[in-house]
């Protein structure tokens, strides 16, 4: 049942608890609502998706600025989508119903993808008995070569791949690639240049080795250096996969958002620099598998269901909350950190790429 919260009142009302579960007592219109929904498995899962919203709302008003001045109508389209993913959501017998974006750049969106990876990734590489954790990177680069260079990496890593996948094929005794890997890139504000780089976890040790040694012998000379590789042993699975499956900076991961408010004159977010990164990545699939496949899962049914005892909450960014229609009960209570908010409002740098 929705009741008010009165001793932890929140914006304009009361906070919603997990005991409220969209439950009303007088008549209201149906509606339809589509997909399975996400849980509301607790209090800090509902704070986090409003702080996810923060962070995608104040960002994607950022980027929006510069696809205009761009003259990229495509993209300003994309991220004001971004800017709106979410905005309305329905709560119903315990999970939250909405219209997802599904953009890289949005972290509500992006939050959910990953969970979804983890879900379906975790329990194969959790059989690997020793896996590795490896980075391989490139030398760096400007702005306009971005995009070349991504396409360069991730076809340098697959004609290492198809190497490999083919002498296995003649020779079933020889060594398989076995891992995943994703496509991340970082900017440099000093240089002003761009690293796009691979992040993977591979199934053990000589798959690692192999990776590094064919990476370094098959890139152009120069634009790889030893130094700049890295291997080691997996020790916490939960967190490599994680780390590996960013999705595309982590200037826009939502714990280096946080990380950067969180020390005292971090600098800046480059919002003209993630736009380039993203725009580099558009059309690429950044993450995958390789040498192995994911076991078969039955795909159920899901069919658009009629309800009418459910809650609706509208997003107000002056709360930074959703709000119920109905009582005006607040739906996560998430109040954002003092310094977050400064630096999302203040130290977005529209400019520097």
């Amino acid at each position: 049942m929705m009741q008010s919260n009165s001793s932890a009142p929140h914006g304009r009302g009361g906070i919603y608890t997990l005991v409220q579960n969209g439950t009303v007592i007088h008549e209201k219109p149906a509606t339809i609502l589509r997909g399975q929904g996400s849980e509301i498995s607790s209090d800090k899962v509902l704070k986090g998706r409003g702080k996810r919203k923060l962070i995608s709302q104040k960002m994607s008003l950022s980027l929006a600025d510069i696809a205009r001045e761009k003259e990229n109508d495509d993209w300003m389209k994309s991220f004001y989508n971004t800017y709106h993913c979410q905005n309305r959501i329905y709560s119903f017998e315990g999970r939250l119903y909405g219209n997802y974006c599904k953009n890289r750049h949005c972290t509500l969106c992006s939050s959910i993808r990953k969970a979804e990876i983890i879900n379906r990734y975790y329990p194969v590489l959790s059989e690997w008995k020793e896996p590795y954790f490896v980075t391989l990177t490139i030398k760096a680069c400007n702005s306009k070569k971005l995009k070349d260079v991504m396409r360069s990496v991730l076809l340098g890593f697959q004609r290492i791949v198809s190497k490999y996948r083919k002498r296995n094929q003649r020779d079933k005794g020889s060594l398989r690639l076995v891992g995943i890997k994703s496509l991340e890139c970082n900017f440099n504000p000093q240089r002003k240049t761009y690293n796009p780089h691979l992040h993977l976890i591979v199934q053990n040790k000589e798959v690692a080795e192999v990776l590094v040694a064919e990476w370094l012998s098959t890139s152009n000379k120069g634009h790889t250096s030893p130094k700049a590789q890295n291997i080691r042993k997996v020790d916490d699975l939960e967190h490599d996969l994680i780390e590996t499956i960013k999705y595309g900076s982590k200037i826009f991961t939502e714990p280096d958002v946080e990380k950067k408010a969180k020390i005292k004159n971090s600098g800046e977010i480059y919002a003209r620099a993630l736009y380039n990164i993203f725009n580099a990545m558009k059309g690429l699939r950044i993450f995958d598998r390789f040498g192995f496949d994911l076991p078969k899962t039955k795909h159920k049914m899901r069919f658009p269901k009629v309800v009418v005892d459910y809650a609706e909450w509208v997003f107000d960014p002056t709360y930074q909350d959703w709000l119920n229609t109905e009582n005006e009960l607040n739906l996560t209570a998430f109040h954002a950190d003092p310094a977050l908010l400064y630096l999302l409002e203040n130290k977005v740098d529209k400019h520097l790429e």
